[in-house]
């Protein structure tokens, strides 16, 4: 899948990757979802399969040139290139805009979420028993997902590393929020916020020439954890494409119907109209991150009232369905021109 790329070519991958990024990080939502509406779904995981044993004796043999174009490695780094600036601005920026203006996010969301159904449901046409059985399961579990009640904080780095795993999800499988699961499991805030706020803190002090980080434990703490979670991705990252190249190459008609299941599924994690619950303590007062937020327990959902509000929402529901099918458009533009 190697191939000479353009400028703008280079620089749409990078967006992409800042989409997957972005993505990632919002609870509910899957960058797997951006990879497989930008068309790039099947190179990604057939890209990552390539990162096997016969990569690595081509990385300890020295054979640098021949290691890069065996994994696709223009492609593969330019889309990581996207998601890590986005982690540290486009996903900074989202976080202020949930904050500020949280139903019209969602709305947004909710909006690519449904155009995201329509763009894989179109064009398959192999439906029996089978895909319609997988459909269901698929639905099912993203119910059920959604549904369930978060559980407590745990920094215990095996326990990391496993959230680390289970993260990916959501780039690799889309209608799985990778975000969302990690908040379920207790780990959101520790490992997407705290973690990375200390990566973000300790990077600045190193450029001002300051390592009394060095000796802060809590920072120190938060560093580990991080180090270990991103292991764990990694981890999780390259044994979940080998599945789903596998998958894809021998059920790929249960595999696209199981994901179309999943992201109906996903739909009520992003419901537009609900009302945040946070974790509080005995005495009644919110408990707070280490940055001052009050941390989040679970979401109310609840039919919204025919006003203006909801109107304009309704509006950016629309943009999140336009967005998609712009992205549709472009991923056929850019198949056809290869």
């Amino acid at each position: 899948m190697q191939s000479t790329r353009t400028f703008t070519d280079k620089l749409f991958l990078i967006l992409k990757g800042l989409g997957m990024g972005a993505a990632n990080k919002v609870p509910g939502v899957s960058g797997g979802v951006v990879a497989f509406v930008a068309g790039f779904y099947e190179e990604f995981i057939y890209s990552l399969q390539k990162v096997n044993s016969k990569a690595f004796k081509l990385l300890i043999n020295g054979r640098f040139k021949s290691f890069f174009q065996y994994i696709n490695g223009r492609f593969l780094g330019l889309l990581f290139l996207g998601m890590i600036v986005s982690y540290f601005s486009v996903s900074k920026i989202l976080d202020y805009l949930i904050k500020h203006y949280e139903l019209f996010v969602w709305s947004v969301f909710f909006g690519m979420i449904i155009g995201s159904i329509y763009y894989i449901y179109k064009d398959f046409e192999d439906w029996n028993y089978k895909t319609y059985l997988s459909l269901a399961i698929g639905i099912i579990v993203g119910l059920s997902i959604s549904l369930l009640n978060p559980a407590k904080e745990n920094d215990n780095l095996w326990f990391v590393f496993f959230c680390g795993i289970i993260s990916v999800s959501g780039m690799t499988l889309p209608g799985f929020s990778g975000s969302f699961i990690l908040i379920l499991l207790g780990n959101y805030v520790l490992l997407l916020v705290d973690s990375v706020n200390a990566l973000y803190d300790s990077f600045f002090d190193i450029l001002k020439g300051d390592f009394s980080f060095i000796e802060n434990p809590e920072r120190i703490r938060m560093l580990k954890v991080l180090g270990v979670f991103t292991l764990g991705s990694v981890t999780g990252l390259v044994t979940f494409s080998h599945l789903l190249s596998y998958i894809l190459k021998h059920y790929k008609s249960i595999t696209l119907s199981a994901i179309i299941g999943f992201i109906v599924g996903s739909l009520g994690v992003v419901w537009p109209w609900k009302k945040t619950i946070y974790q509080i303590n005995n005495n009644g007062s919110f408990i707070l991150d280490s940055t001052g937020e009050k941390i989040i327990e679970n979401y109310k959902r609840f039919m919204p009232e025919l006003n203006s509000e909801t109107l304009y929402a309704i509006a950016f529901i629309i943009l999140g369905i336009v967005i998609v099918l712009a992205l549709e458009f472009y991923g056929k533009k850019t198949r056809k021109i290869k």
